[in-house]
C-alpha cells in the first residue's frame, strides 16, 4: 500500500473487522484506515447500515455498538459521489462496489465476494482479498 492510498473495502470485510477486529479482514481496514483513504458511497454506506441492522448479530453486538461502529466508518472515510453507473458484476447487487472505486479513483478493491474476485482486475483496478491485500508490499 502506498501512503494515502485510495481503497473500496466491502461490506463483508467491514463486518468482520467489527465482529473480529484481530482478523485478517480487521488487519485490512486497519491499514487502510491508518495509512490509506477509506471510501464510500451512499449506496455502500446503506448496505452496511442494513447489514448491522440484521438480527442474527445480536448475540455478538448491541445495537449501539452496530451504531457507534457505522457512524465512526462514515467519519473516517471519504464519501465518493456516484457519477458514472457500471453493470459489469453477475450479482447486480456488487455493482456499487466498482461504482464506488471507478467514480473515487480507487487504487484497490478489498473483498472476499467471488461475484468480485472474478473481474479482478476490472478496468485496471486490482480486486484483492484480504489477505493477498495484506501480501502487498507498502
Amino acid at each position: 500500500m502506498q501512503a494515502g492510498e485510495r481503497a473500496v473495502v466491502d461490506t463483508g470485510v467491514l463486518i468482520s473487522r467489527l465482529l473480529l477486529p484481530k482478523s485478517v479482514p480487521g488487519q485490512v481496514v486497519s491499514k487502510v484506515v491508518s495509512y490509506g483513504r477509506l471510501l464510500v458511497s451512499t449506496a455502500a454506506v446503506e448496505e452496511l447500515a442494513d447489514v448491522l441492522a440484521r438480527p442474527k448479530f445480536d448475540p455478538y453486538l448491541t445495537v449501539a455498538e452496530r451504531q457507534r461502529f457505522l457512524r465512526l466508518v462514515v467519519r473516517v472515510a471519504e464519501r465518493v459521489p456516484i457519477i458514472h453507473r457500471i453493470e459489469a458484476c453477475r450479482d447486480p447487487k456488487d455493482d456499487k462496489f466498482l461504482e464506488l472505486a471507478i467514480n473515487g479513483k480507487a487504487a484497490v478493491l478489498v473483498t472476499g465476494d467471488d461475484d468480485l474476485l472474478v473481474l479482478n482486475p476490472f478496468r485496471g483496478l486490482p480486486i484483492l482479498t484480504p489477505t493477498d491485500y495484506l501480501a502487498r508490499p507498502m
